[in-house]
């Protein structure tokens, strides 16, 4: 590969990717490729989550101007890969992200939590200027630094444009935050205090009076999720959270029952600020909901509301709608704002994703006692995290009793109460962790091994799932963990892990023979596996597949429409429609075992009917990886196999 060519063809005005996918800027000569970087401007996204952040990890500040061009072009998506660089423009950005762009609002707080009072010198001018989006911006950025760091440094900093400077950057972070208030106050009258549940104070002994909560209406009008009131502050801090919570749900139901204008939209953003966990476990199905009723601009501003909430139980619930929801648009939004929310705590979306797991506030071994005074009940969970309750002398029952008279008659209702939330939460858990881990076992993802003791084999909910699977140390042998966290081999020997090593889910083509001796293992201790592991058909290509590229066995085969377009859950996806809105093709994209299937007739939006495969081709024969090819010969064994029995 020339190298030098390829920076003379760039600096000469090959304004493309091609240069990143020849590995001239990740890969080539730093002197050939850092002086191409200043200025470039890339006019194509291809793959830009893939090279960009590597961009960025090899050149540091020096890619700065292609980093900073994507980054102004899609904030949500590659604002992320900005987190890192400090530079004037890139706080002159993020100040103006940071009030005006609620895609890139996260980010920049991750933006100045991470660069601190380093930042304020690149603000000051502007925060000094004319009135003006520069102005506000730069002053709303200065008071967040402040309001995280020691403000003396800000003010030094601006002593270099003089006392009189200085003077004026002090006042402006002295400055009592209540007394920033709108230039018009609003108007809350449609929102009676009267119609909404009292707030209680934090003893729960005493209450706001109604002028008091109309105060509180007024304080939440003048806030917006990132931006709020400095009074909301006081108000959480004074108020018995639950109770807030269930004026912010009330006062939300209100705003829709007023038909849910648009210019109260506070009363709905307003949940990011009274919300708990009981806010999400309401919201979420209504979100959910919201695009099928033409609610889509509703929806998307929920997951802000959820965002925003941001605790484990909120973001666990936003990552389950970024994973799995029916409508698309919702689906590829959820997943931005996952991106965004990982981009602020510096983690990728994968490492988010582990770590908003809720504990449901179970116990070291996994299980919850629930109290009702006389009796209590232990909660376990079985291999795929149904609840499943005992007595206390370890009998098993269908369900939890309802309080009865005998019962304490405080505590068993908590006790059924959190039941009832614990089976929500895990409800969603149990279907995000079983995809996760069977993706995971598939892509191979890797986990450095302290990651994979703390948010994986030792979280009291997910130990239950990671107990019942085997594990692959990388460029090792494989293990359980046992009950006692230990890990064991397949004789029951201890196998341990170097601190240095990656955990992975082991796909039973890398097991090979030894999948019998787990297998057997499994049986001895009576562990159900949470999904398709052991048993997982274990395919390959043959020689004369590998040879021709063509994948014979499965032509002619006729295929029923809803199998076909099920395989879009496991990533393959269907052809772009031809003439007359048909679609002739049907492929697996991956990069270790494409494919290609064309369709006869081929499907039809609206009137889907069975398909025959008339060719199925490799799309390369090089390169292949034996786990993705051996799920892709799955998944058409499976499909062809339906039809073959259906016809019998």
């Amino acid at each position: 590969m020339d190298f030098a060519e390829l920076a003379a063809d760039l600096a000469a005005g090959g304004n493309t990717v091609i240069a990143i996918r020849s590995t001239l800027l990740l890969k080539g000569p730093e002197d050939l490729a850092r002086p191409l970087l200043k200025g470039w401007e890339p006019n194509d996204l291809y793959e830009v989550n893939e090279w960009l952040p590597a961009l960025v990890a090899r050149h540091g500040l020096d890619a700065h101007d292609p980093a900073l061009f994507l980054a102004r072009r899609q904030p949500a998506a590659l604002g992320q890969y900005l987190v890192p660089l400090l530079s004037d423009e890139i706080a002159r950005t993020m100040a103006e992200w940071l009030v005006r762009l609620k895609a890139g609002a996260r980010t920049a707080r991750a933006w100045f939590r991470r660069h601190g009072t380093a930042a304020a010198p690149a603000l000051i001018p502007d925060a000094l200027g004319k009135a003006g989006p520069a102005r506000r911006a730069a002053e709303a950025a200065l008071r967040l630094i402040a309001d995280r760091h020691d403000p003396a440094p800000i003010v030094e900093a601006a002593r270099v444009h003089g006392d009189k400077a200085a003077a004026g950057i002090e006042a402006l972070l002295s400055a009592d935050p209540l007394d920033d208030l709108p230039k018009k106050i609003p108007s809350v009258d449609w929102a009676d205090p009267r119609m909404l549940p009292q707030i209680l104070l934090r003893d729960r002994t005493s209450a706001l009076s109604d002028d008091a909560a109309g105060h509180v209406l007024t304080m939440l009008a003048m806030s917006v999720p990132g931006d709020e009131y400095a009074g909301v502050r006081i108000v959480r801090d004074l108020c018995d959270p639950a109770s807030l919570a269930e004026f912010g749900w009330a006062l939300f139901r209100w705003w829709e029952t007023h038909g849910a204008p648009s210019t109260e939209n506070w009363a709905f953003t307003q949940l990011a600020l009274t919300g708990d966990d009981d806010t999400v476990r309401r919201l979420t199905p209504v979100i959910r909901a919201w695009p099928g009723d033409g609610g889509h601009a509703k929806a998307v501003v929920g997951l802000d509301v959820l965002a925003a909430i941001g605790t484990e139980t909120a973001l666990m619930h936003l990552n389950s709608i970024a994973q799995r929801v029916k409508f698309k648009g919702l689906k590829t939004r959820a997943q931005e704002k996952i991106q965004e929310v990982a981009a602020e705590l510096e983690l990728t979306a994968d490492q988010l994703a582990d770590r908003v797991v809720p504990d449901l506030g179970l116990d070291a071994s996994g299980t919850l006692t629930l109290d009702y005074g006389p009796r209590a009940f232990v909660i376990g969970f079985d291999e795929v995290l149904r609840p499943t309750v005992a007595d206390e002398d370890g009998k098993l029952r269908k369900s939890l009793p309802k309080p009865g008279a005998k019962d304490d008659p405080e505590l068993a209702p908590a006790a059924s109460k959190r039941f009832a939330g614990l089976k929500k939460d895990v409800r969603t858990i149990a279907s995000d962790q079983l995809a996760r881990l069977e993706q995971a076992m598939v892509t191979g993802r890797r986990w450095p091994l302290a990651e994979f003791r703390e948010f994986l084999a030792g979280h009291p909910l997910v130990g239950h799932l990671v107990r019942r699977l085997v594990w692959r140390v990388e460029d090792g042998p494989a293990f359980r963990v046992a009950e006692d966290g230990t890990f064991a081999d397949a004789a029951d020997e201890i196998v341990t892990v170097a601190d240095a090593a990656g955990v992975r889910v082991a796909h039973p083509v890398h097991l090979g023979d030894e999948v019998k001796a787990w297998s057997e293992v499994f049986a001895d201790y009576e562990i159900l596996q949470p999904f398709e592991q052991l048993a997982r058909p274990v395919l390959a290509l043959t020689e004369g597949e590998r040879e021709t590229g063509r994948l014979s066995r499965f032509e002619g085969a006729e295929v029923n429409v809803g199998d076909l377009l099920g395989l879009v859950r496991r990533g393959w996806e269907r052809g772009a429609p031809m003439d007359a809105g048909i679609e002739n093709e049907f492929s697996h994209p991956g990069t270790g075992c494409g494919v290609v299937i064309d369709l006869d007739p081929g499907i039809v939006v609206g009137d889907p009917e069975d398909q025959i495969f008339r060719r199925v081709r490799l799309v390369s024969t090089h390169d292949l990886d034996p786990v993705t090819v051996s799920e892709v010969l799955a998944d058409l064994a499976r499909v062809t196999a339906r039809a073959e029995e259906a016809t019998r």
